[in-house]
Protein backbone atom coordinates (compact mmCIF):
# COMPACT_ATOMS: atom_id res chain seq x y z
CA UNK A 1 0.00 0.00 0.00
CA UNK A 2 1.22 3.53 -1.08
CA UNK A 3 1.72 5.75 1.31
CA UNK A 4 0.35 8.94 1.52
CA UNK A 5 2.71 11.61 2.55
CA UNK A 6 1.97 15.19 3.93
CA UNK A 7 3.63 18.52 3.83
CA UNK A 8 4.65 19.99 7.72
CA UNK A 9 2.77 23.40 8.41
CA UNK A 10 5.23 23.49 11.30
CA UNK A 11 7.34 26.24 9.73
CA UNK A 12 4.36 28.28 10.93
CA UNK A 13 5.53 28.39 13.95
CA UNK A 14 9.35 29.36 13.50
CA UNK A 15 10.23 32.60 15.11
CA UNK A 16 10.63 36.04 13.35
CA UNK A 17 13.68 36.05 11.01
CA UNK A 18 13.92 31.90 11.10
CA UNK A 19 10.89 32.66 8.91
CA UNK A 20 12.55 33.87 6.37
CA UNK A 21 15.44 31.59 6.38
CA UNK A 22 12.68 29.01 5.95
CA UNK A 23 11.35 30.62 2.52
CA UNK A 24 14.76 31.23 1.23
CA UNK A 25 15.67 27.55 1.11
CA UNK A 26 12.29 26.96 -0.41
CA UNK A 27 12.92 29.27 -3.01
CA UNK A 28 16.32 27.51 -3.29
CA UNK A 29 15.00 24.21 -3.39
CA UNK A 30 11.92 24.72 -6.32
CA UNK A 31 14.50 27.07 -8.06
CA UNK A 32 15.00 25.10 -11.39
CA UNK A 33 12.95 22.48 -9.79
CA UNK A 34 11.68 20.43 -12.73
CA UNK A 35 8.95 18.05 -10.80
CA UNK A 36 7.17 21.35 -10.06
CA UNK A 37 6.11 22.91 -12.93
CA UNK A 38 2.96 24.98 -12.51
CA UNK A 39 3.38 26.77 -8.47
CA UNK A 40 0.57 28.66 -7.45
CA UNK A 41 2.72 31.85 -7.36
CA UNK A 42 5.95 32.95 -8.48
CA UNK A 43 9.14 32.59 -7.08
CA UNK A 44 10.09 36.01 -7.26
CA UNK A 45 6.90 36.83 -5.27
CA UNK A 46 7.87 34.93 -2.74
CA UNK A 47 11.34 36.62 -2.64
CA UNK A 48 9.34 40.09 -2.78
CA UNK A 49 6.85 38.98 -0.15
CA UNK A 50 10.03 37.96 2.21
CA UNK A 51 12.40 40.98 2.11
CA UNK A 52 8.99 43.06 2.44
CA UNK A 53 8.49 41.18 5.70
CA UNK A 54 12.29 42.03 6.73
CA UNK A 55 11.84 44.85 6.12
CA UNK A 56 8.69 45.22 8.23
CA UNK A 57 10.57 43.34 11.19
CA UNK A 58 13.25 45.74 11.19
CA UNK A 59 10.84 48.73 11.35
CA UNK A 60 9.68 47.22 14.80
CA UNK A 61 12.80 47.98 16.55
CA UNK A 62 11.94 51.36 16.81
CA UNK A 63 8.66 50.39 18.75
CA UNK A 64 4.85 50.73 18.21
CA UNK A 65 2.00 49.30 17.25
CA UNK A 66 1.77 50.77 13.98
CA UNK A 67 4.81 48.81 13.06
CA UNK A 68 4.01 45.50 14.81
CA UNK A 69 1.06 45.54 12.79
CA UNK A 70 2.47 46.09 9.59
CA UNK A 71 4.54 43.76 10.82
CA UNK A 72 2.04 40.58 11.33
CA UNK A 73 0.50 42.12 8.08
CA UNK A 74 3.41 41.14 6.17
CA UNK A 75 3.98 37.98 7.93
CA UNK A 76 0.46 37.22 6.88
CA UNK A 77 1.01 37.68 3.48
CA UNK A 78 4.20 35.56 3.40
CA UNK A 79 2.79 32.58 5.66
CA UNK A 80 -0.40 32.52 3.26
CA UNK A 81 2.22 32.16 -0.20
CA UNK A 82 4.20 29.47 1.85
CA UNK A 83 0.90 27.72 2.80
CA UNK A 84 -0.32 27.88 -0.85
CA UNK A 85 2.86 26.63 -2.20
CA UNK A 86 3.15 23.84 0.21
CA UNK A 87 -0.50 22.51 -0.47
CA UNK A 88 0.43 22.64 -3.98
CA UNK A 89 3.80 20.44 -3.66
CA UNK A 90 1.39 17.97 -1.57
CA UNK A 91 -0.64 17.56 -4.17
CA UNK A 92 2.46 17.03 -7.15
CA UNK A 93 4.33 14.55 -4.49
CA UNK A 94 2.02 13.05 -1.97
CA UNK A 95 3.54 9.44 -2.59
CA UNK A 96 6.90 10.51 -3.47
CA UNK A 97 8.91 11.53 -0.46
CA UNK A 98 11.94 12.19 -2.01
CA UNK A 99 10.02 14.52 -4.34
CA UNK A 100 8.55 16.31 -1.45
CA UNK A 101 11.76 17.12 0.06
CA UNK A 102 13.74 18.30 -2.95
CA UNK A 103 10.85 21.28 -2.48
CA UNK A 104 12.25 22.36 0.85
CA UNK A 105 9.39 21.76 2.86
CA UNK A 106 9.35 18.74 5.47
CA UNK A 107 7.34 16.01 5.70
CA UNK A 108 4.84 15.94 8.22
CA UNK A 109 5.89 12.54 11.16
CA UNK A 110 3.80 9.45 9.75
CA UNK A 111 4.82 8.16 13.33
CA UNK A 112 2.27 9.24 15.72
CA UNK A 113 4.37 7.89 18.45
CA UNK A 114 6.87 10.27 19.86
CA UNK A 115 10.56 8.94 20.87
CA UNK A 116 13.67 10.24 21.98
CA UNK A 117 15.80 12.07 18.90
CA UNK A 118 19.09 10.80 17.64
CA UNK A 119 22.20 13.55 18.03
CA UNK A 120 22.93 14.91 14.99
CA UNK A 121 26.22 14.09 13.57
CA UNK A 122 28.04 17.62 12.30
CA UNK A 123 29.26 16.75 8.43
CA UNK A 124 31.29 19.85 8.14
CA UNK A 125 31.93 23.83 9.01
CA UNK A 126 33.09 26.24 6.28
CA UNK A 127 33.90 29.42 6.28
CA UNK A 128 30.88 31.29 4.17
CA UNK A 129 31.89 34.95 4.24
CA UNK A 130 33.70 37.07 6.91
CA UNK A 131 32.68 36.12 10.27
CA UNK A 132 30.53 33.62 9.23
CA UNK A 133 30.21 29.76 9.25
CA UNK A 134 28.34 27.62 7.79
CA UNK A 135 27.49 24.72 9.83
CA UNK A 136 26.37 21.30 8.08
CA UNK A 137 24.96 18.22 9.52
CA UNK A 138 22.94 15.33 8.70
CA UNK A 139 19.07 15.55 9.38
CA UNK A 140 17.20 13.80 12.23
CA UNK A 141 14.55 12.00 11.69
CA UNK A 142 11.53 13.90 13.06
CA UNK A 143 13.39 17.21 14.36
CA UNK A 144 11.47 20.22 13.90
CA UNK A 145 14.56 22.52 14.05
CA UNK A 146 17.99 22.52 14.90
CA UNK A 147 19.81 24.63 17.60
CA UNK A 148 23.37 25.11 17.12
CA UNK A 149 25.74 26.56 20.39
CA UNK A 150 29.49 28.10 20.16
CA UNK A 151 32.24 29.34 22.36
CA UNK A 152 35.61 30.72 22.15
CA UNK A 153 37.26 30.20 25.46
CA UNK A 154 34.33 30.94 27.88
CA UNK A 155 30.98 29.35 27.70
CA UNK A 156 28.47 28.28 25.57
CA UNK A 157 26.76 30.95 23.75
CA UNK A 158 23.31 30.42 21.71
CA UNK A 159 24.25 30.49 17.99
CA UNK A 160 20.68 30.43 16.41
CA UNK A 161 17.85 28.06 15.81
CA UNK A 162 17.37 26.56 12.06
CA UNK A 163 15.02 24.67 10.46
CA UNK A 164 17.64 23.03 7.84
CA UNK A 165 20.28 20.65 8.84
CA UNK A 166 22.15 20.86 6.23
CA UNK A 167 22.66 24.56 6.33
CA UNK A 168 23.39 26.68 9.60
CA UNK A 169 24.75 30.46 9.69
CA UNK A 170 26.57 31.50 12.49
CA UNK A 171 27.23 34.85 12.27
CA UNK A 172 28.81 37.95 14.20
CA UNK A 173 32.13 35.52 14.50
CA UNK A 174 35.77 37.21 15.18
CA UNK A 175 38.28 36.55 12.45
CA UNK A 176 41.18 34.60 13.22
CA UNK A 177 39.60 33.33 16.27
CA UNK A 178 38.98 29.76 17.22
CA UNK A 179 35.52 28.57 17.57
CA UNK A 180 33.75 25.38 18.95
CA UNK A 181 30.30 24.49 17.62
CA UNK A 182 28.15 22.00 18.58
CA UNK A 183 23.72 21.75 17.71
CA UNK A 184 20.89 19.46 18.85
CA UNK A 185 17.80 18.37 17.01
CA UNK A 186 14.48 20.00 18.96
CA UNK A 187 11.40 18.07 19.22
CA UNK A 188 10.94 14.12 20.54
CA UNK A 189 9.80 12.95 23.41
CA UNK A 190 12.46 14.65 25.42
CA UNK A 191 12.14 17.91 23.93
CA UNK A 192 15.50 17.62 22.07
CA UNK A 193 18.34 15.60 21.84
CA UNK A 194 21.64 15.44 22.99
CA UNK A 195 24.58 17.59 22.00
CA UNK A 196 26.82 16.02 18.58
CA UNK A 197 30.14 15.77 19.04
CA UNK A 198 32.02 19.72 19.47
CA UNK A 199 33.86 20.51 16.35
CA UNK A 200 36.08 23.58 15.92
CA UNK A 201 37.06 26.23 13.26
CA UNK A 202 38.68 28.64 12.66
CA UNK A 203 36.96 32.31 11.49
CA UNK A 204 38.09 34.12 8.79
Amino acid sequence: MNTNYKVSYAFVQLPDTAIADYTDTVIAALTGNAGFPNLPLSLAVLGTQKLDYLAKLAATAQGGTLATAAKNDAWNVLVTSLRQTAAYVQSVASQDLTLLLSSGFQAASTNRAQSPLDAPVVLGIENSTSTQFIVRAQPVANAKSYEAQVKNGGGWLPAGVFTQARRMEIDNLTPGSIYTVHVRAIGGSTGSSDWSTPQTCMAT
